[in-house]
């Protein structure tokens, strides 16, 4: 829920999505110019959702070591994939260096999510990334993840 809740806190400030063409999170790699089939779900997030009754998925998977949320497996992209998913599942992948804010409830949206707040790194990034976590009664914190010496 942290991770939801702070994109559309940062959607209603800056007016971007939280559902993202790939070309706006990749507008360098020319192979996702024209996919419609797939998202970003905020920066860190792709979703492939699953359109065939069979449960076959092809996807593409821009440059970098993605992992899957669903899985934790760990796969090399620049290329494309494809995957079989039942009913309960999806491609969902985890942008190379991205860092989560994971919360510590799951029967309930609202809690406070810096009570039990724990931050997921991914690999395939270096340097620092800010997260920021609002939550529901509108206070904020940021916090600052070096990447370099931070595992997952």
């Amino acid at each position: 829920m942290p991770y939801l809740h702070q994109l559309g806190v940062d959607a209603a400030r800056t007016g971007i999505p939280l559902l993202r063409p790939m070309a706006l999170e990749f507008p360098d790699d020319p192979a996702v110019a024209y996919l419609d089939r797939q998202y970003m779900l905020g920066p860190s997030l792709l979703v492939a959702p699953v359109m065939s009754a069979s449960g076959e998925v092809e996807f593409y998977l821009p440059d970098g070591e993605w992992t899957s949320l669903l899985s934790g497996e760990h796969v090399t992209g620049g290329r494309w994939r494809r995957e079989n998913h039942g009913f309960e599942t999806l491609p969902l992948y985890v942008r190379p260096g991205a860092v989560l804010a994971w919360g510590a409830r799951e029967d309930r949206p609202d809690y406070d999510y810096l009570d039990g707040l724990e931050l997921r790194v991914f690999p395939g990034g270096s340097g620092t990334r800010e997260v920021v976590v609002t939550t529901p009664d509108g206070r904020s914190e940021t916090f600052e993840v070096d990447l370099d010496t931070a595992s997952d």
